[in-house]
């Protein structure tokens, strides 16, 4: 009875909103606005019942305290983070009890893009925030290679069939960049095709498996030769640990 909506906001923002289709209940994950999710709430009829942030950037928190001025319910945020209206910081091992969706949602701390960033997840859903993108990963504001690494690396030991729920919609660029690196991955190229006909007509690229981004995201890939050998060419020497083609891949992406 759980619907995941994508809610656009911003400029290429996603706010997510968790709905029990058959009580009407919501929980929203890192609104960057108050006014889009307050219009949809009051249109559908919805109960808000809590907010989830991934990290503290004013991207993902701007609509909280419109919200919160509405709504008195709980506001999650990492626990190593500044976030004003925080009512309930929360770290890895901890678990957000969503009673009224009939929902749990387990903690991974995944430092990187912030130095405090949180995921959301159980086996069927992750919510990354800005760490790990469709077919990408965020820029490293806070953190440094092997944290992001490290971090990008536990987002590998969901099950295949988990779905990604990121906070952009960067799909088609991070893939065209994907391309750069394995010319070669044919799935690449095949994601890409699809993601630009979804683009066209105005279609979300995400969600996505993690199936998928095994195949064809690049930061998840720093142990496969293809990518080495690209990491190794840019970069003008030989690099064998992932942390190291995962930098190098990544600064290569900072100016692509």
């Amino acid at each position: 009875m759980l619907e995941i909506i994508p809610l656009p906001a911003l400029k290429d923002n996603y706010i997510w909103l968790l709905k029990n289709k058959a009580s009407r209940h919501v929980a929203i994950v890192d609104p960057s606005e108050a006014e889009p999710v307050l219009k949809f709430l009051k249109s559908e009829q919805l109960i808000p019942i809590a907010i989830m942030i991934t990290h503290h950037h004013w991207d993902h928190v701007g609509g909280i305290a419109g919200i919160t001025e509405h709504f008195s319910i709980p506001v999650y945020t990492p626990k190593t983070e500044t976030v004003p209206g925080s009512t309930n910081p929360v770290a890895e091992g901890d678990v957000v009890k969503l009673h009224e969706l009939d929902l749990n949602l387990n903690i991974l701390d995944v430092p990187g893009h912030t130095a405090g960033a949180v995921a959301y997840y159980n086996d069927a859903m992750v919510f990354s925030g800005d760490t790990l993108f469709t077919a990408g990963c965020g820029r490293m504001f806070e953190g440094t290679p092997p944290q992001m690494h490290a971090s990008l690396s536990k987002f590998k030991t969901l099950p295949d069939d988990t779905l990604l729920y990121c906070g952009h919609e960067y799909t088609v660029s991070n893939l065209r960049f994907a391309a750069a690196v394995e010319p070669q991955n044919e799935a690449i190229q095949q994601r890409l095709q699809q993601a630009e006909e979804a683009r066209r007509i105005d279609k979300a690229t995400v969600p996505a498996t993690l199936a998928e981004e095994k195949q064809t995201n690049p930061f998840l890939r720093c142990e496969q030769q293809t990518v080495i050998d690209a990491a190794s060419q840019h970069s003008g020497e030989a690099l064998a640990e992932p942390a190291q083609i995962f930098a190098a891949i990544r600064q290569w992406k900072d100016s692509f």
